[in-house]
């Protein structure tokens, strides 16, 4: 895996070592051509300072820059970045039939204390020579990271192993997210219903209905995964194990007081 003196040792033993999670080991990241990774990339990171670019305005950004890109590629690759502008526009995808939507709840409601409310969104990560999605799960209150996990396709399974994961820490009232499919699904509101949470959905097309996420997104691209160019999912999976255990009990939030999440959440 790494060393000629780890190879008489098993793999869940070797993950164990280098504190990665097992499954990263047997994926591979998502793949494009060389050229539409590195037009993500750009597209990643002019999202994260303009988050109201839509299709049109990234791709004249694109063509400003010199990249001979039409709308409809850059409609492809926003989408399969899962990204699109803050502002409200028409509904251009069909939820699943027997997936059902919740109002947001949070409109106008004061946070006050920790597992009032949680909520999760899932964004790009990219490698040299791929991409993986990232989910995270948030105390709003404190802004504790409860959980993460990473994959190489959207599919809903590594949110539920999210959820799973942060509901062994405790319970919120409320917990909010996007209408992505993933979190309309009866896999996972199930899971949530079951757990008596009331559920909370952003209005669609409003990603500022869970701005708390969309900050650490931010600090998350601009303090982790663009300083670090990662090689392989193994490297993100370490890069941001190390960066979430900062985040949460080293780095001083100024909305916090200067605390840290994991002070405020646990109450110490």
């Amino acid at each position: 895996m790494v060393e000629p003196e780890f190879r008489q040792i098993s793999i869940q033993r070797q993950c164990e070592l280098l504190s990665l999670a097992r499954s990263s080991f047997y994926y591979e990241p998502a793949s494009e051509s060389p050229e539409n990774l590195q037009l993500m990339s750009l597209i990643d990171e002019q999202y994260v300072r303009t988050p109201f670019y839509g299709i049109a305005r990234m791709t004249a950004w694109l063509r400003s820059r010199g990249y001979e890109v039409n709308h409809k590629r850059v409609e492809r690759l926003m989408g399969l970045m899962g990204i699109q502008a803050i502002y409200p526009k028409p509904r251009l995808s069909k939820s699943s039939p027997d997936h059902r939507l919740y109002p947001y709840l949070l409109r106008e409601v004061s946070i006050s204390r920790v597992n009032q409310v949680w909520s999760t969104d899932i964004t790009y990560v990219r490698l040299r020579q791929g991409f993986l999605y990232l989910v995270a799960i948030l105390d709003w209150f404190s802004r504790y990271v409860l959980s993460w996990q990473l994959s190489n396709s959207l599919d809903t399974s590594f949110c539920l192993a999210a959820l799973d994961e942060a509901l062994e820490k405790g319970k919120p009232d409320i917990f909010n997210s996007d209408q992505g499919s993933q979190f309309t699904s009866r896999e996972f509101t199930g899971r949530l219903e079951k757990a008596r949470i009331q559920i909370s959905m952003d209005g669609r097309g409003r990603v500022f209905d869970n701005i708390f996420i969309e900050r650490l997104w931010r600090s998350v691209k601009y303090e982790e995964i663009y300083l670090k160019d990662y090689r392989v999912v193994a490297d993100a999976e370490s890069g941001l194990g190390n960066y979430f255990e900062f985040y949460n009990r080293e780095r001083l939030h100024q909305s916090l007081g200067y605390q840290t999440p994991a002070s405020i959440y646990y109450g110490n």
